[in-house]
């Protein structure tokens, strides 16, 4: 994929160009993404979730604020790299969308991007004890899954990723990390497709309560987790097979929805 372009600068007071029509198939699928989110318990009235702009790497698509079970396809905001959005036309922007356009520009590999306040996947942002990878369909989580904690640098806040020097410092914490853990606040889950970005976030929400329970089955026994070559046969065959998931979530949201 070809290197970002420079956005647009955020004090020229001018609205951002966009980057070109959209495939209306394609925005459908990212409405649909916030909705199986929301169906699988990742997220709930708050989260969101991204996707680069299919021909221009330097803008990327998210709902407007809006609970992810209700957004469709007349929902979807065009953003230039620094979050300003190109065609909002009076719907409102969701506050932390500096999360999606600093990794996008920290990150050229990434075409989707879900951040969401997942349950079970919170703990292991507040003690120090690292999310491993309990099963195969969670093997993206043996490379490692950072925690990004706000204070080390901002202080005491709201927690909140809400301005671009925020998100670059979460950018800079997740590196080239698939996951990576907000403290008290979320997480956010990256990948190279929608697809496998929504597969990556419902799956550390399960890995994570298979680990909650692995953990208190075991009281303090070792744990089999995935090795690293075993994570990474998984994590190759898991591109592909992985979109049976997306194809089944996308048939079940289909079916409450007609856009």
């Amino acid at each position: 994929m070809s290197k970002p372009k420079r956005s647009s600068p955020t004090n020229s007071g001018a609205t951002p160009k966009t980057g070109g029509k959209v495939p209306a198939p394609r925005i459908a699928d990212l409405a649909a993404a916030s909705r199986i989110l929301a169906a699988q318990g990742v997220v709930d009235g708050f989260g969101h979730v991204s996707m680069r702009h299919p021909s221009a790497p330097d803008r990327y698509l998210m709902a407007r604020a809006l609970a992810p079970a209700l957004v469709t396809p007349k929902d979807i905001i065009e953003y230039d790299l620094e979050s300003n959005p190109c065609n909002a036309a009076g719907r409102p922007s969701f506050l932390e969308r500096f999360i999606h356009g600093t990794i996008y520009k920290a990150r050229p590999d990434v075409m989707a991007i879900v951040h969401s306040h997942s349950p079970s996947v919170i703990p292991f942002g507040l003690v120090d004890v690292p999310m491993r990878a309990m099963f195969h369909n969670a093997a993206f989580i043996a490379a490692g899954v950072p925690v990004f904690d706000i204070r080390e640098k901002f202080g005491a806040t709201n927690l909140l990723v809400s301005d671009g020097a925020k998100g670059v410092a979460l950018a800079e914490i997740m590196g080239k990390h698939d996951v990576a853990l907000m403290r008290a606040h979320g997480s956010v889950a990256c990948g190279s497709t929608l697809e496998t970005a929504v597969f990556r976030a419902v799956y550390t929400e399960v890995n994570a309560r298979i680990q909650h329970w692995t953990t208190a089955l075991g009281d303090g026994a070792p744990i089999a987790a995935l090795d690293p070559e075993e994570a990474r046969l998984a994590d190759a065959v898991n591109q592909g097979a992985g979109v049976r998931a997306w194809h089944l979530w996308r048939t079940m949201v289909r079916t409450q929805v007609k856009w």
